[in-house]
């Protein structure tokens, strides 16, 4: 059986600041959504910024050719962190990006879950021929108004990434390319959530900067994300190596654990579809 597979990958990482929006409204809306909870915006910490908006993020990801190019039946976009003001709403502007004809919506609050539920969507979408393109877009920007720790202690650095999936090909017998499966873990380490996933040497483990020490029972090779990511984490480093990687490798499983929850997700592609 087939399942999504990658067709064309984008990744941005740290682009140029850029000079913030009228500043007054800005700080203004955060004034008004603190006040209920006692608190008050971060002058010095927001003026601080780097100011790069979803929307920003999104142009970068549009200006590649595959991501581009495509022409989405459906368009998720994913992120942890909130945008430095939300005032474009990014799934609609992305959708008149690419064609217009998407159906389209944001995933955020689920810390770095929010693209494996999106890839969750997108196969229930895929698999009951509602959509047979998707393109699923992760962005985080790190210009917030009150501290946040994740941000100043890994540090963190505006990234994205936005995937082209399709639907994968089919051999007939039940071994088609593609995402097969997504899984989260309550508790416990990477090898807990892939219990169900036989190691081998054909078997590429591509493990999130949140992923402490090493999988055992895993006997193939590991590809280790480097830091500066939290929701993006895996998802750029997809977005650049797909291609040698359906190339090198059977199977590619995707793995981060969210530092905030505890919880460990996993997504699995095989058949040379990541």
């Amino acid at each position: 059986m087939s399942g999504l597979a990658v067709r064309a990958g984008a990744s941005v990482r740290a682009p140029e600041a850029r000079e913030p929006d009228d500043r007054a409204a800005a700080l203004g809306y955060f004034r008004d959504l603190l006040a209920p909870f006692g608190e008050k915006p971060d002058e010095e910490l927001f003026d601080g910024g780097r100011h790069v908006r979803h929307r920003d993020l999104a142009d970068l990801l549009v200006a590649d050719e595959g991501v581009g190019g495509s022409r989405p039946d459906l368009l998720i976009v994913t992120h942890a962190l909130p945008d430095v003001v939300p005032f474009t709403a990014v799934a609609p502007y992305l959708t008149d990006r690419l064609g217009g004809r998407a159906a389209n919506f944001a995933i955020a609050q689920q810390g770095l879950a929010a693209p494996f539920t999106a890839l969750r969507i997108a196969s229930a979408y895929e698999k009951a021929g509602r959509a047979t393109e998707v393109v699923l877009a992760v962005l985080e920007q790190t210009t917030l108004p009150t501290p946040f720790p994740l941000v100043r202690d890994t540090p963190l650095t505006d990234s994205a990434a936005a995937l082209v999936l399709g639907t994968g090909a089919d051999d007939g017998d039940g071994n088609g390319d593609g995402l097969r499966f997504v899984r989260a873990h309550s508790a416990g380490s990477p090898a807990d959530a892939l219990d169900r996933e036989p190691a081998g040497d054909d078997t590429l483990l591509v493990l999130g900067p949140w992923v402490d020490g090493d999988v055992p029972g895993h006997t193939g090779p590991v590809h280790r994300v480097a830091p500066g990511g939290y929701c993006t984490s895996v998802w750029l480093d997809l977005a650049d190596h797909w291609r040698e990687w359906a190339r090198d490798h059977r199977r590619i499983v995707l793995c981060d654990t969210d530092p905030r929850s505890g919880r460990t997700h996993t997504a699995l592609f095989a058949g040379g579809g990541a």
